[in-house]
């Protein structure tokens, strides 16, 4: 492995030891894929770059999302729900059927 290889495949490996593991979907992780990528021969500098603008959330900071975004005019409450329906499913809360059946959230 030549010395800018080597140094792409550490660099690979370090951000992808860097992501946190995903307790949605623990048989698809992106430490796991990044890792792969870390170790194929033909790594290039521009998907360690984008793996470096991921793990610097240069996407957020360059499309910051306005309260406008994040709580429009036909549902307010639409993406605070999502987070709630995220963080009871990780804690295997379900909602009652009943509340599914009537729409009700």
């Amino acid at each position: 492995m030549a010395a800018p290889t080597r140094k792409l495949a550490e660099e690979m490996a370090r951000i992808a030891s860097s992501c946190p593991i995903d307790p949605l979907r623990p048989h698809i992780q992106l430490q796991n894929f990044l890792k792969s990528l870390a170790t194929h021969p033909r790594l290039t500098p521009a998907a360690v770059r984008a793996a470096q603008a991921l793990e610097q959330n240069e996407a957020q900071r360059k499309y910051a999302l306005t309260d406008v975004t994040l709580k429009p005019a036909s549902a307010p409450l639409h993406y605070e729900k999502l987070v709630e329906g995220v963080e009871k499913s990780m804690q295997g809360i379900g909602r009652p059927l009943w509340k599914v059946f009537f729409g009700i959230w």
